[in-house]
């Protein structure tokens, strides 16, 4: 039997499999050539086998940003490394005003294939301005995707598709992820299985077959579905509530289909992500499944988010801002009937 790969290394092998498919392909960032090889080594080797296409870039996020834009009009592709998504505040006019509006205010339709990665997130003590998921606000801009990676989704597909549907895109990457196991096809644990379900790139299901309805459904991205895991066993095994997780890749209104035969059969709807409450990608999709299961829900969805204040680098103090699995499992008790 192959030995798993951790996400890290599947990361490296999807962006090595792009710049060997396609040398018009350029992976900017900084720091990311060897031997250093990017902050979370997402990129070790790849500058030594695509040393034309690998490129490190000075400490300047909007120039970085500015450079694959270009490149993308003179018919190339791009992908950026952000040090960290906290970083991409700085490059918010490259990204909004000039990428996503490339794409449709000429006249016509111009291909725009840049991809930002963004390693998002806390739980790794870096602090307030390096430990931020700020995906909302890029969420609703025309001509701008936003995905996140997760451990059932495979990311080579995901870049072929994102690079090759000619749009601007953000993926962000929880990096905590960074260190786990990607999950085999169809196996979340000894205990869940998983399918990739809907319009690509596909929602994960995540469920123990034969169990229907759950008595919940839990909606997350992929930062939190470990999360949402250790907590679907602790809800299953010390309470008997059975959950079914729902995990899609991009996060807009296309998740909203897949979800809703298993929204409309369930007790409770939960849905949860990392970010401070407000304008969110979760708000969102609670609004989406009120109006559209008016009169079919048991119960209103609920919507679990980080507290809204910084996030400390103490690690105790960590778990008092970010969603933790406990918190989870606590949300789905109190809705529990």
């Amino acid at each position: 039997m192959a030995a798993r790969q951790r996400v890290a290394e599947h990361l490296n092998a999807a962006l090595g499999a792009a710049l060997a498919a396609d040398d018009r392909l350029y992976l900017l960032g900084q720091d990311i050539t060897d031997p250093y090889g990017g902050a979370f080594k997402i990129t070790r080797g790849l500058s030594t086998r695509f040393p034309r296409q690998v490129v490190a870039t000075p400490i300047s996020e909007a120039g970085l940003v500015g450079i694959a834009n270009g490149l993308a009009l003179a018919g190339n592709r791009a992908i950026v490394e952000m040090m960290f998504a906290d970083f991409v505040t700085l490059a918010f006019d490259q990204i909004v005003n000039f990428a996503a509006k490339s794409v449709s205010m000429y006249g016509q339709r111009l291909p725009m294939p840049v991809v930002v990665r963004c390693p998002t997130g806390g739980r790794r003590g870096y602090g307030p301005t390096h430990s931020q998921s700020l995906q909302k606000h890029f969420l609703g801009v025309p001509d701008l995707d936003v995905y996140e990676i997760s451990p059932f989704h495979d990311c080579a597909d995901l870049f072929t598709g994102v690079l090759g549907r000619g749009v601007p895109a953000l993926v962000f990457e929880d990096k905590v992820l960074y260190t786990g196991l990607r999950r085999p096809p169809g196996t979340a644990d000894d205990l869940f299985r998983y399918d990739l379900v809907g319009p690509w790139p596909g929602t994960a299901v995540v469920r123990i077959a034969g169990i229907d309805p759950p008595d919940c459904v839990l909606i997350t991205p992929g930062g939190v579905a470990e999360r949402a895991l250790v907590a679907m066993r602790e809800l299953l095994i010390s309470r008997e509530i059975t959950c079914e997780l729902y995990v899609p890749a991009r996060l807009d209104r296309t998740a909203l289909e897949p979800i809703l035969p298993a929204a409309a059969r369930a007790g409770q709807v939960v849905i949860v992500e990392d970010g401070t409450a407000g304008g969110t990608w979760a708000a969102d999709l609670a609004h989406q499944l009120h109006t559209a299961l008016w009169g079919q829900l048991r119960g209103p969805v609920r919507v679990v988010s980080a507290a809204d204040g910084v996030v400390p680098a103490a690690a105790h103090l960590e778990e008092e801002v970010l969603v933790q699995a406990g918190t989870i499992s606590a949300t789905v008790q109190r809705g529990h009937r």
